[in-house]
């Protein structure tokens, strides 16, 4: 099955993590390049996880996941080996309308978190629906290498253009050329 890309925005939305491992520890730090409102549940927190808790002022408690932990979150991450448990949050996420991510376990999924670029206000997310997440994670390698040094300022200007102008087809046009025009200077000048 494919996913459906889609990048949610985040604000005034809670996140639980479910797992206090080395995975868990991933998913946070992929989840802390887009927010901070992140809960984490796990009996044991490693060290890890414990630095960047610490770091980015977020709250844990160390104990097992409770059925109803996750009532009040819009999305809970299942990091844990427990199989039964991410079926059975999973499961209790439909109650709670609240989408689910069971890591290794795509039958407890409502998403997945697909290899991606940030720079800045630039996000390039790379999926094979999970058929091969090494060629994501390379193929994200080979992008990150391709984006210009200077695509950070080019679409800070490209932002305050669009608040400068009124929408229209005058503005999307104008956009369009200097963007096309970005892009192909940076092709010729060797990429960087």
């Amino acid at each position: 099955m494919s996913y459906f890309p889609a990048f949610l925005k985040l604000d005034d939305k809670k996140i639980l993590i479910v797992g206090g491992g080395y995975i868990a520890y991933e998913k946070l730090t992929h989840l802390l390049d887009f927010t901070k409102d992140i809960y984490i549940i796990s009996p044991q927190i490693s060290n890890d996880m414990k630095t960047l808790i610490d770091k980015y002022s977020l709250t844990s408690e160390n104990r097992e996941y409770q059925k109803g932990d996750i009532s009040k979150f819009a999305i809970v991450v299942v990091a844990v080996d427990n199989i039964p448990l991410q079926k059975e949050i999973f499961d209790e996420s439909k109650e709670y309308n609240c989408l689910c991510n069971s890591v290794d376990s795509v039958d407890y999924c409502d998403f997945i978190f697909p290899s991606y670029v940030k720079k800045d206000d630039l996000t390039i997310a790379i999926s094979t629906s999970g058929a091969s997440p090494a060629i994501a994670k390379h193929l994200r390698i080979y992008l990150q290498n391709l984006i210009p040094d200077g695509i950070s300022e080019f679409l800070d200007e490209m932002k305050q253009l669009r608040k400068k102008f009124p929408k229209g087809k005058e503005r999307m046009k104008m956009l369009d050329i200097k963007a096309k025009k970005y892009i192909e200077n940076w092709s010729s000048n060797g990429r960087k």
